[in-house]
């Protein structure tokens, strides 16, 4: 039985909690691993082994602090397979979806790698009497983040790399359910040259949180997951003074208009709801069908979730695999089951799948719902998992009126062959992330993610020149030199001469 400990200071370390929990192949059910849970001394240990690494680290110029995230960037091009296959056995996705997963990550490793120009200030010569103005961006100290289970890889990328570019030594919490990549990220980083101290992961549950939400020596926290926790780590980071980015839950919706292509429409569906089992936080959960096309959306979707190839997600021809847990599983047949009673149309069922050979996987079919209203419950909250709901409405602005309305702003879409109308969708949708005809649109590494409402708890959204300002402080610096200054003093305030 594989054993996942805590990584401090350049090396395996146990910790000294005393508490473990098991890890599980979702496809197999069976336990695969014992991980340790750290304690607050534990979170204390990777703070202070952080904090000593701190002052050379930011001292570093960005150049080397550059070329060793070059060495790190090659390593994990050398060892993709390796870790999407870890990414599969613990977290369940299919094995291309998690080497797709790893190339995002390595994407924002390729953005960090430009520090050096991303953390040019501006300068200004002679703003008057003999005075100078210039800006620089510092690092903060030691950042944290908490990361969740549906992206082991490629959530920790949005923010290590950007902060320790930046000059902030690191400390990483992910989640519980598939924590082997960290560790392996970890191992990669020192091979690449990172000086010990400067990246450490802890394992662990609530108590390590919140060990690094009170810790006077974490400057700032960002995290990942669902919006009670968000909200929670938000309001307690930040009334401790911390920096805090606390990106929250989702409730995706994609617009068919009646002049889309439905045959593009249906595969975006398809791959963005029942991807990843539904387990993305960009996932597409709510089909907004818009006058006389939802019949016809219904009819192409129906045979098409039912022919979902279910399976182990190392088998090359899984389309989908297991959700993460038994009892997340057990969670979203509950959503199933409020859908029926509340009166939504159950097109496809998927409760009934069994998957010869791993009869104690943690899996479930495609599921599909049509005549769903804004009051249900599987229409309201985010279910995250392979869950489709089809809501009718009669026009663009109910579309647009109905997925204003909601909650949540995170991820967002439209198909459309009109000019006119992707462009007032684009301007009026009080959402984050927006494609057109892009089912999931993900902003590339020197973009910035991030949704609106209660989907974003801060000020920055994630990687990109956000993340920059996010792990940074902003300084101003005026100076002048004693030939220049005028004798006397001066009590009025200054203006430029």
């Amino acid at each position: 039985m594989k054993q996942i400990t805590h990584y401090i200071n350049g090396q395996a370390y146990e910790g000294r909690s005393g508490r473990y929990t098991e890890g599980f192949n979702p496809a197999t059910g069976a336990i695969s691993s014992t991980i340790s849970l750290a304690s607050a001394d534990d979170v204390g240990l990777a703070v202070a082994a952080a904090q000593a690494a701190f002052p050379a680290w930011s001292e570093t110029p960005a150049l080397k602090r550059a070329r060793i995230l070059f060495n790190f960037k090659a390593l994990l091009d050398k060892h993709q397979d390796e870790l999407a296959e870890l990414i599969t056995l613990e977290h369940g996705k299919v094995f291309s979806d998690a080497k797709g997963e790893v190339t995002r990550g390595i994407e924002v490793v390729e953005f960090a790698c430009g520090i050096p120009h991303l953390l040019k200030g501006q300068y200004t010569d002679q703003i008057g009497g003999g005075i100078d103005n210039w800006s620089m961006r510092q690092s903060l100290g030691v950042v944290a983040g908490i990361t969740p289970f549906n992206f082991p890889m490629m959530v920790p990328c949005w923010m290590f790399p950007v902060a320790l570019a930046c000059g902030n030594t690191f400390v990483l919490k992910p989640s519980e359910r598939d924590p082997s990549v960290s560790i392996r990220l970890a191992e990669l980083l020192k091979e690449a040259g990172l000086p010990d101290g400067v990246f450490n992961v802890v394992q662990g549950d609530k108590t390590a949180v919140d060990a690094l939400i009170q810790h006077p020596d974490v400057q700032a926290l960002s995290f990942v997951g669902s919006t009670p926790i968000a909200e929670y780590i938000y309001a307690e980071g930040t009334r401790r003074g911390k920096r805090v980015q606390a990106l929250g839950g989702a409730k995706n919706h994609l617009v068919v208009m009646p002049d889309a292509d439905l045959d593009q429409v249906t595969d975006a569906l398809m791959g963005a709801a029942y991807g990843s089992a539904g387990e993305r936080c960009m996932a597409i959960s709510v089909a907004v069908a818009v006058g006389d096309i939802a019949d016809k959306v219904v009819e192409r979707l129906k045979p098409r979730v039912e022919a979902l190839i279910v399976k182990d997600g190392m088998q090359p021809d899984a389309e989908m695999g297991p959700l993460v847990t038994a009892q997340h599983r057990s969670k979203v047949l509950g959503y199933i089951e409020d859908g029926i009673a509340t009166g939504a149309t159950l097109v496809a069922d998927g409760r009934g799948l069994k998957v010869p050979g791993n009869e104690k996987g943690f899996f479930l079919g495609g599921t599909l719902f049509d005549h769903v209203t804004p009051k249900m419950n599987i229409y309201r909250e985010e279910i995250f998992g392979p869950v489709l709901c089809v809501v009718r409405v009669p026009d663009f602005a109910s579309a647009v009126e109905l997925i204003n309305a909601h909650e949540f702003g995170n991820g967002v879409a439209c198909y459309t062959s009109d000019g006119g109308i992707a462009r007032a969708f684009a301007r009026q949708i009080k959402v984050g992330m927006v494609g057109i005809n892009v089912p999931i649109p993900v902003p590339m590494a020197w973009h910035s993610f991030g949704g609106w409402k209660r989907s974003l708890f801060g000020d920055h959204h994630a990687y990109g020149e956000e993340g920059i300002r996010f792990y940074t402080r902003y300084k101003s610096v005026m100076q002048r030199w004693p030939d220049s200054i005028a004798k006397g003093a001066e009590f009025t305030m200054p203006v430029a001469k």
